[in-house]
């Protein structure tokens, strides 16, 4: 049975991409920075039927809990085959001027460096799976390409702070891929798309056992899958990858 660890996996898109795993016959740790919302999130879970899931303390923005969290794991599994780096936050809407200097370091704290902390913490935990998957949930706002495109329907939605965090996970994510294309890994970005959930309060129009789909696709890619591949229906419906 393959395990997975999902942050960020108490609520929402991420507790909706560890309730579709598990219907995949994935076994699911469940990272959450309360061990009470984890445990509640797992009962949920086991009064749908869905039992191999447990819960894992992990706050990723503190290094001491990634390092108890890696700890716990490793005496839990010895392989674990897929990383899903969900935990984000959203920073303010205001613009790059007036954005304090405290809001974009708490962003990029969350959403760009946790990632690179969690993944050297569990990396090692998975380079004797056969197929390890890394998956880092991003948006369809981190792309430079689209936000230097005046006809783009997001241009005007720069976000001063969540913006620029996201564009640095995904050029992490592709740094992360060259040094391990020549393994089994494949490490991916996901745009999960714009929707309803408390991240935006409830102001997208995508439904969240859709956003999780398009994590888990990524989550489950065969051998002949992509590699530092920026994924995103939303940015580009036909393809479903989008420009850097």
């Amino acid at each position: 049975m393959k395990t997975v660890l999902i942050t960020g996996a108490n609520k929402s898109i991420g507790f909706e991409t560890a309730r579709q795993l598990l219907q995949q016959g994935y076994y699911v740790y469940l990272g959450c920075r309360d061990m009470q919302k984890g445990e509640e999130a797992v009962r949920q879970l086991n009064a749908e039927g869905l039992t191999n899931v447990e819960p894992i303390v992990i706050d990723v923005t503190d290094a001491e809990s990634v390092k108890s969290a890696r700890t716990v794991l490793g005496q839990k599994t010895k392989v674990l085959d897929v990383l899903i780096n969900n935990a984000g936050v959203s920073g303010t809407m205001q613009n790059a001027l007036e954005t304090e200097m405290s809001v974009f370091r708490a962003v990029f704290e969350t959403n760009f460096f946790a990632v690179i902390q969690v993944t050297q913490a569990f990396i090692g935990l998975m380079m004797d799976a056969p197929e390890p998957r890394i998956v880092n949930v991003t948006s369809g706002l981190g792309s430079i390409a689209l936000h230097a495109d005046p006809s783009w329907k997001y241009y005007n939605v720069k976000v001063a702070s969540y913006f620029p965090s996201k564009a640095s996970l995904n050029a992490y994510t592709l740094a992360l891929a060259h040094d391990l294309k020549e393994t089994a890994f494949k490490v991916n970005v996901v745009d999960p798309g714009y929707t309803a959930t408390d991240f935006n309060h409830h102001s997208g129009p995508g439904t969240v056992p859709d956003a999780a789909a398009r994590v888990v696709k990524a989550a489950v890619l065969g051998a002949d899958g992509p590699t530092g591949t920026f994924f995103s229906d939303d940015n580009s419906p036909e393809t479903g990858i989008s420009p850097w």
